[in-house]
């Protein structure tokens, strides 16, 4: 069933990548972790990402406080292909060798490292420049540009160590596991065991890909639990009950597999639904005090494709040669590729709708200052179905 569920999510995500076009960045959960700042401090995101980072997020943190790191298991595109290969290099009988459990617990905190120094940075810088050395990125952002050639030696090096050890991103790098973790060790589902009915056999510990010595616990609360029921799968006595899946037992115990599929589809389709629903503007800004009659206008305008050009459109709202500059206006704006959604809000006793798109298209003739020479600036925006020619 598993590998059903990471084939589906993965097909999903290449076709919706290299076939819609869509853009992957908008949907990644970690996106949400590294915008979080500036949306919160600034009222806007870093360019690429979207509020549906935050819904996608927020579906993710959901699906581990019920299922553990579940989604590292089932739907992250570079799980599920180091899993594969992991799981392809085992059967042609590429040798595995063992990793000392403090060797692996020392490199786990690695993660947190990485999530330390993403975070810093992209604060600092206001971007996001771990994009081009993220594997992720690499697989899902069309080879762009901006994918340094580092981003394929990680990827590279990801394969390769998955030939010989499973899933070693997610257990010793990945930033995102290192958000989920401290969510995950309270997860409600986990494995249980039976002492009673187990033989002491180890199969399950020897399956498990992180690693987990399943054997040796009666209930799998470790926080890289990943919800794959390998181990189950593994138990000979699982049918007696020696290991199964659920809640805890006072909560009745044992889950049927289709809750899993049930939950992780829920979560998913519910942050898709509500960024559909209530798309929170990514971009906004207020300049000045409201004044007691408020009129909106929305536009759609091309060339409005992420933070730096919504600051540049603040700037020609701001401007000074036509009119007046306005005392106030809310800018509310979803930067992204084609036409994007702006809506303005404006005092009608100052300006009106013809002269706000005046004020976006027109070319902007800035005077002389102490530190700037008189010039033109020319507007790279275009909004739908105006013609700034036509009266």
């Amino acid at each position: 069933m598993r590998r059903i569920v990471q084939a589906a999510f993965l097909l999903l995500t290449l076709v919706g990548v290299f076939v819609v076009g869509a853009n992957a960045e908008a949907w990644c959960p970690f996106g949400g972790i590294e915008g979080l700042s500036t949306y919160w401090s600034e009222g806007n995101l870093v360019c690429s990402l979207g509020v549906s980072n935050f819904y996608i997020l927020a579906a993710v943190l959901a699906m581990t406080l019920l299922l553990r790191r579940a989604f590292c298991g089932y739907l992250c595109p570079i799980g599920t292909i180091s899993d594969w290969i992991h799981a392809a290099a085992r059967r042609m009988g590429i040798p595995q060798p063992g990793i000392p459990a403090w060797a692996d617990r020392g490199m786990g905190l690695l993660k947190y490292v990485v999530l330390a120094a993403i975070l810093v940075f992209t604060w600092q810088a206001g971007e996001l420049l771990f994009r081009g050395y993220c594997p992720a990125y690499a697989l899902v952002g069309r080879h762009g540009a901006d994918i340094t050639w580092w981003a394929y030696v990680v990827a590279g090096a990801i394969v390769a160590v998955s030939l010989v050890t499973a899933m070693p991103f997610c257990r010793w790098f990945c930033p995102l596991a290192a958000v989920l973790n401290p969510l995950s060790r309270f997860g409600l589902a986990r494995v249980q065991r039976d002492p009673a009915a187990c033989h002491g056999c180890r199969a399950c510990a020897r399956a498990c890909p992180m690693a987990i010595p399943v054997d040796a616990v009666e209930q799998v609360t470790s926080a890289r639990c990943l919800a794959c029921l390998e181990c189950v799968d593994a138990c000979p006595k699982a049918s007696a009950g020696a290991l199964t899946w659920g809640p805890p037992k006072r909560w009745g115990g044992r889950w049927p597999r289709a809750v899993l599929v049930a939950v992780l589809l829920a979560c998913t389709v519910g942050a898709v639904s509500a960024a559909w629903l209530a798309p929170i503007a990514s971009f906004i800004k207020v300049h000045g005090t409201p004044p007691a009659r408020v009129a909106t206008v929305e536009l759609r305008i091309h060339d409005l494709t992420c933070r730096g050009r919504a600051n540049l459109l603040v700037w020609f709202l701001q401007r000074d040669d036509l009119t007046a500059p306005l005392r106030y206006f809310k800018l509310e704006a979803w930067p992204g590729p084609g036409a994007a959604r702006t809506r303005i809000s404006y005092d009608p006793a100052e300006t009106d709708e013809e002269a706000l798109q005046r004020s976006i298209t027109e070319p902007y003739f800035q005077a002389h200052a102490d530190t700037v020479a008189a010039r033109w600036f020319h507007s790279p925006f275009r909004i739908e179905g105006y013609d700034p020619l036509v009266p």
